[in-house]
Parts: structure tokens; C-alpha cells; sequence
């Protein structure tokens, strides 16, 4: 049933999902450690496959890959795959506090594209305002170097910010294309049939398939698969169907909050000015870019989830 505010239930599964979608990128890093990134990502996809599809099919809604759709779902895929080859790689090389500000300024780039592609997109005042900050908080996460190494690395960096750019397209290419009509549990479908076999051909050109294996890291490959992609994404979409947009997507900004906090406690790593400094202009930027209509919000909000 649709509910016009948002209640102590919808509340605690917001927070609980986001937490969750923060925690992704501590799995992430961990599982790193015994597998090698790009093969980590496309064994997830290949894995995400048959939850998606098992979900699909108790929804009574099985996978319908229909031929119309092939290209665009061929690309979507393909550009999902790059979006997590970048991520995963990002994460082995810099911090989860930095990967996560980077990442999360997706809807930067998403409104610069969708402002020569997608009509009622264009760049008002006060998004460009929006625009400025958050482009100036990434700048500054990337310029910052910490005096320890391993709390981050401009190779890191950068690829966080490749991984923004395929999140984007990948948000883009949903809009504009025919797979906007197929919803977006098929949506997510595509994304994982395709990119498990491109990740895993190109996974042997970045190093040993196996590192420092160990059987918990299974356990955080099936998680990932599962909680992650599937789980959360729906859980998402179900929150979409029940409360308000906007508000659900208001609780994505914290996601990169929590990923910061999370990095503090689990990898020790150093909540510095520049880290607080980026994250609110990243922050406050975001909040400016999706001042929209309620339309926009709402597929905005949908293309936020799963990550």
C-alpha cells in the first residue's frame, strides 16, 4: 500500500539498506584479498544472475530477453562491466573513504550527460550551482594525498572516479534506450548476464585469479551476490513502490557517509579535513543537482539502487 510519509518501519529499512550498500564497499576491499578484483566482479555477476532470476521467476514475472532489447542490453551490460572494473580495482589501491566520496558523485556526471541527451534534463541555475560544488569536493578528494600510502592512491582515485562515469552511463543508457520500457528488475538482469563474461575474459590481464584465498571470502563472493546486488536493489525498488521518492532517494546521501565511517572502524583509516571537506561538497552538491520534478526523482532514485 502507498504511504504518503515515511514511517518508523520505512525509516529502519532505509537505514538498513543504506548501511548495507556502505558495507558493500568494505566486502569488497576484504574479498579483494583472496580473489583478484575483476575476477571478484564478474564471478558476483555471473552468481547475481541466479538470484535475479530466481526472484523474477517467484515475482511470476521470468527474464524476458527479447530481441528488440539486445543492443541496449548488450550495452548496458558492457558499460556495467566497466563501471565495476574500475570500482573493484579502485578499491584494491585506495581507501574505502575516498573510493566512496569519488564514487558517489555519480549524479554529477549523470546531469552533464543527461543534459545533451535526455529532454527535461538541462542544467538549470541552481543545479549548475550543484554542479560547481560537487565537482569541487571530487576534485578535492583526488588532489588530497594522504601521508600514508596506503590510505589512497591517485591510480585509486581515478579509477573511483572511471567507476562514477560507467555508474552514470549505465544510469543514462537506462533512460535512453529501450530498456526503460522493460523496468528495472529486467534492467538489472541484463546489467549481470553481460558483464559476468566480460569481466571474467578480461580478468586474467590484470594478474592472478587467485590470491590469499580463504573460505570466508566465498562467503563475502555469495554475499555480495546475493544481499548486495539482488537483495538490495529490490528492497530498494519495493521502498520506491511504497513511499515517496524524493525521500527515499534522500537516504542514498548517506551511504557515502556511512562507507567513510565504516573505513574509520574497520581499516583504521584517517578521517581527515579533506576526506569531512570533499564528502559535504560532494554532499551539498547532490542535494542542489536533484532539485527536479517528481517524474525525475522518482528514476533518478531507482538508478541509484544496487550499488
Amino acid at each position: 500500500m502507498r504511504k504518503e510519509r515515511l514511517d518508523a518501519f520505512g525509516g529502519a529499512a532505509l537505514l538498513g539498506i543504506t548501511l548495507l550498500l556502505a558495507f558493500n564497499q568494505i566486502i569488497v576491499k576484504w574479498v579483494n584479498d583472496g580473489l583478484q578484483p575483476v575476477f571478484f566482479a564478474g564471478l558476483r555477476s555471473v552468481l547475481a544472475v541466479l538470484f535475479v532470476g530466481a526472484w523474477l521467476y517467484w515475482r511470476g514475472r521470468p527474464p524476458q530477453l527479447r530481441r528488440g532489447d539486445l543492443g541496449a542490453g548488450l550495452l548496458i551490460g558492457t558499460v556495467f562491466a566497466l563501471e565495476f572494473l574500475c570500482l573493484f580495482l579502485a578499491l584494491d589501491l585506495t581507501a574505502v573513504s575516498r573510493a566512496s566520496v569519488i564514487f558517489y558523485s555519480m549524479p554529477v556526471w549523470f546531469a552533464i550527460m543527461a543534459h545533451f541527451v535526455l529532454p527535461g534534463e538541462k542544467i538549470t541555475p541552481i543545479r549548475a550551482a550543484g554542479l560547481g560544488l560537487a565537482f569541487a569536493g571530487t576534485a578535492w578528494a583526488i588532489l588530497s594525498r594522504a601521508p600514508d600510502a596506503a590510505q589512497g592512491s591517485l591510480a585509486g582515485d581515478l579509477l573511483a572516479l572511471g567507476g562514477a562515469f560507467g555508474w552514470a552511463a549505465t544510469a543514462l543508457v537506462a533512460r535512453a534506450s529501450r530498456l526503460r520500457e522493460a523496468g528495472a528488475e529486467m534492467q538489472l538482469f541484463w546489467m549481470v548476464l553481460v558483464s559476468g563474461p566480460i569481466l571474467l575474459l578480461a580478468a586474467p590481464f590484470f594478474g592472478p585469479l587467485i590470491r590469499e584465498l580463504e573460505p570466508a571470502h566465498i562467503g563475502g563472493l555469495i554475499f555480495q551476490s546475493s544481499l548486495v546486488v539482488a537483495g538490495g536493489f529490490i528492497g530498494w525498488l519495493w521502498l520506491l513502490s511504497v513511499y515517496p521518492a524524493a525521500t527515499v532517494a534522500s537516504f542514498s546521501f548517506l551511504t557515502p557517509i556511512l562507507a567513510i565511517l565504516l573505513g574509520v572502524v574497520v581499516y583504521d583509516e584517517s578521517l581527515t579535513l579533506q576526506v569531512v571537506g570533499s564528502a559535504a561538497l560532494v554532499g551539498m552538491g547532490i542535494v542542489l543537482i536533484n532539485r527536479r520534478q517528481k517524474a525525475v526523482k522518482e528514476s533518478a532514485a531507482a538508478g541509484g539502487a544496487g550499488r
